[in-house]
């Protein structure tokens, strides 16, 4: 650095203060992390036992294209909850995109983000995967999280999502109630103060 450049620093930097405390956090959240990023925390940590939990598989998954619609719905879930989820009317309570993230990590993503959403009440959730038009072969994340989403057991339900929510490459997912939800809900049911929810 020249003298001149030097002096002038010195001239900018003039006015400048020294800070009293050096512990500041602009950014510090009240909610704490989000369920995506817990997810992606566990599975970075590998908490994870000897024996793995995750009992999503890799082994053979059907094919889909990019343009494909994924959609899902098990035995029991009415038509109209269905449709209510097609059309993308549910409030998405959580979200993950699995954008630049490979087949191995995806499955630990999906796997503890469903738990997670899960554990925390959450009904409606939205996963991004992409269309997969520019990988070879196409579409090999969306075929996996279609795999896996028939897989996991607290999947009731799931659809592509509605344009303006990612379209071919995001999917709707609809998890069954956790254990406190359906105890509030017998609760309410039994009492007389109103219909199941």
């Amino acid at each position: 650095m020249s003298q001149d450049d030097f002096e002038l620093f010195k001239k900018e930097l003039s006015d400048v203060q020294r800070l009293k405390n050096d512990r500041v956090n602009l950014h510090q959240s009240k909610e704490g992390p989000s369920i995506a990023q817990q997810a992606r925390r566990e599975a970075a940590l590998g908490r994870k036992p000897n024996v793995d939990p995750n009992y999503l598989s890799t082994d053979f998954v059907e094919p889909v294209l990019p343009n494909d619609w994924l959609e899902y719905k098990k035995d029991g879930v009415q038509e109209g909850v269905y449709k209510k989820l097609r059309l993308g009317k549910y409030p998405i309570d959580a979200h993950i995109d699995l954008h630049r993230r490979s087949v191995k990590e995806a499955r630990d993503d999906v796997f503890y983000f469903i738990n997670g959403s899960l554990k925390r009440g959450k009904r409606t959730v939205l996963i991004t995967h992409g269309k997969g038009e520019r990988s070879h072969p196409q579409a090999v994340l969306k075929s996996h999280v279609n795999h896996w989403l028939i897989q996991h057991e607290a999947v009731l339900a799931f659809h592509s999502a509605q344009k303006h929510h990612g379209g071919l490459g995001s999917v709707y997912v609809l998890l069954k109630k956790n254990d406190e939800e359906k105890q509030i809900n017998r609760e309410l049911f039994n009492k007389g103060l109103g219909k199941k929810l």
